[in-house]
């Protein structure tokens, strides 16, 4: 048991010897300028907060009202996404609770969260928000410029 002990020792030991001075090679498409402008750490990921968009308690029947609310949650994230703020927006495809989704460039649930009560599905208690921190490549921060070059209509007209 001794001898298994002590081999097991120097195996740990030799394999965190070997982890410690080995190193990734370097991307060779790593681009510093752009890593920096998006804000990306070593792997070219950064923080977010999620928003999971849920089905509320409030129903709303007149069908007039609904879609002038819909017209409103449309230019609400419009908004967001012009000031920066939210960075991908979207609904879910299939019926269920979660109906869509919001990915904040924000640090903290609390700038989130102050975020999702502008929107007037929100305040109208239609949707509400699960927040959830998100670590994701940097690169979404390029998706609303790339988007506006892609759309040919603007959803919420």
């Amino acid at each position: 048991m001794k001898k298994l002990l002590i081999l097991a020792f120097a195996a740990f030991t030799y394999c965190g010897s070997f982890a410690q001075t080995t190193t990734a090679k370097p991307n060779p498409e790593y681009d510093a300028a752009l890593a920096k402008k998006l804000g990306a750490d070593e792997y070219g990921m950064r923080k977010y907060v999620m928003a999971f968009l849920k089905t509320g308690p409030t129903k709303i029947a007149d069908k007039a009202k609904s879609a002038e609310l819909q017209k409103a949650h449309l230019k609400n994230i419009t908004k967001l996404a012009d000031e920066g703020k939210l960075v991908v927006a979207g609904p879910f495809m299939d019926p269920g609770e979660v109906e869509g989704i919001f990915i904040f460039d924000v640090s903290t649930i609390a700038e989130a969260k102050a975020l999702t009560e502008t929107d007037p599905a929100i305040k109208a208690g239609v949707l509400v928000m699960e927040l959830r921190p998100f670590y994701c490549s940097a690169a979404l921060m390029e998706v609303a410029k790339t988007h506006k070059k892609l759309a040919k209509k603007n959803f919420a007209d």
